[in-house]
């Protein structure tokens, strides 16, 4: 079963370009993992600093192993230092 993903980062306004740097890295080398379907960086046109990384994995066990590749994990630990807050990340199974 296919695993929804929408993960909300909101960054300090000026870091945004080492935002994107960072964003660009994490969804280039993404895309080229077994089982990711759609890994996509949208900017909110409302709120400058905002983004989201809409996911579509073919599986859980995809996530999980995408979960400990070193490219999240270089972007967990770069990105932490310039994120307003904490992500907030939603996983879930399409119903209908």
């Amino acid at each position: 079963m296919n695993l929804h993903i929408v993960a909300l980062f909101r960054f300090k306004e000026n870091n945004l370009m080492e935002a994107v740097e960072l964003f660009q890295t994490l969804v280039r080398e993404t895309r080229k993992e077994a089982g990711c379907l759609q890994y996509d960086l949208i900017e909110d046109n409302e709120n400058k600093g905002t983004f989201f990384l809409v996911e579509l994995w073919e599986s859980v066990e995809h996530h999980n192993h995408h979960n400990g590749t070193d490219h999240l994990m270089d972007f967990r630990k770069n990105s932490s230092k310039i994120l307003e807050e904490s992500a907030q990340v939603y996983k879930g199974f399409k119903i209908y």
